[in-house]
């Protein structure tokens, strides 16, 4: 399904093994439901790294997931990099129990900007 903004944000990181529960369901009951309401935010998807199967070029490889990559991600789409430094957003990332419950135990923490150059429809 194509999207409809022009920008990508994604937040990945690793939780602590006893945190991940709570992790799991903040992000899902809390966190994801405040970032959509943002001015801008198009949509929300919570991504978890897996094992990868591919066939290129006639050959199929098999790629564990590895140190260093992040198992969690959350890739969000926006109107405009602008939507990320607005105070609503600042709000919605700080907003119910993440802050105090869940981020200190996220590590490797990486966080990225796309722009849409290309698409499918």
């Amino acid at each position: 399904m194509a999207g409809t903004g022009r920008w990508i944000f994604t937040a990945s990181m690793d939780v602590d093994p006893d945190k991940e529960a709570l992790f799991n369901e903040v992000y899902d009951q809390e966190h994801v439901p405040y970032l959509s309401r943002v001015a801008g935010v198009i949509s929300v998807k919570r991504l978890k790294i897996e094992t990868l199967r591919v066939t290129i070029g006639g050959e199929t490889k098999t790629v564990e997931p590895h140190s260093g990559v992040p198992r969690y991600a959350c890739v969000v789409e926006i109107d405009s990099p602008d939507v990320l430094t607005s105070a609503a957003f600042a709000a919605a990332v700080d907003a119910g129990r993440w802050p105090a419950q869940v981020r200190p135990y996220t590590r490797n923490r990486q966080h990225t900007l796309h722009r849409v150059i290309g698409e499918a429809s």
